[in-house]
């Protein structure tokens, strides 16, 4: 099976489902052989084949499901469904198992398979099984093939759809967070300004407070100086 991407794990299941079916088709073509003839044991080795690639394939959708819900390729509700797929898969596959061992299976129409009905004689009813239509009742088999092939299409476009608005929304999403990122920056170099800025502050302001300290000692050294000329030139004036 390819690998996942884009919407091809819907291609991958559909492709799994028919497996499936073929598997069915083959069983009920092997009930209807003698046990002893070279025909039964033809189709049962086949069957066992095309059993084990189907086990295989379904791994194969659960471990690309699981990527795709790492990945956050898909949305929460459309793994809730793809999940629920999977597990009517798993389903159909234990009933096959069972099937294969037991060649008293009824063949089921391939009108009823279309959709879903097939009750005991083949798989479970499908929990998305639906009724035919007044639509399709004049339908044969394959326009009724078409039909739901150009309705699986139109629900693969609106996931495509989807799928792209999800990836604008994400490149949206990481524009802003390189956006922001680059703003913490600029405040981060506008902190570290003012930080720098502080500590010139108070290196002044140190400054400041010696110069001033110094000047208030010239001063009084002035005054003194003073006093004593004042003193000295009083003393000298005669009497």
């Amino acid at each position: 099976m390819a690998g996942f991407g884009g919407d091809s794990w819907l291609s991958e299941f559909s492709s799994c489902e028919q497996q499936a079916q073929e598997i069915l088709e083959k069983i009920h073509e092997r009930n209807k052989q003698q046990r002893s003839g070279a025909n039964y044991s033809k189709l049962n080795s086949a069957i066992r084949v095309q059993m084990k690639k189907f086990s295989r394939d379904l791994v194969t959708l659960r471990q690309g499901l699981s990527k795709a819900s790492s990945a956050y390729h898909i949305t929460q509700r459309e793994l809730e469904r793809r999940q629920n797929m999977l597990d009517n898969l798993a389903s159909k596959e234990k009933q096959l198992n069972d099937a294969s061992k037991n060649d008293q299976v009824a063949a089921p129409t391939e009108r009823s398979n279309l959709f879903g009905n097939q009750g005991s004689a083949g798989f479970h009813d499908d929990p998305w099984a639906t009724e035919e239509s007044e639509e399709t009742r004049g339908l044969n088999v394959s326009d009724i093939r078409q039909q739901q092939t150009r309705v699986m299409d139109e629900q693969d476009r609106g996931l495509d759809v989807l799928s792209s608005v999800i990836a604008r929304q994400k490149q949206l999403g990481q524009a802003i967070g390189d956006e922001v990122d680059l703003q913490n920056e600029l405040i981060d170099d506008i902190q570290s300004g003012v930080q720098k800025t502080d500590a010139r502050l108070l290196k002044e302001t140190r400054h400041v407070k010696i110069v001033d300290k110094k000047s208030a000692n010239c001063g009084m050294i002035v005054v003194i100086v003073l006093l004593l000329i004042a003193i000295v030139v009083v003393a000298c004036i005669p009497k």
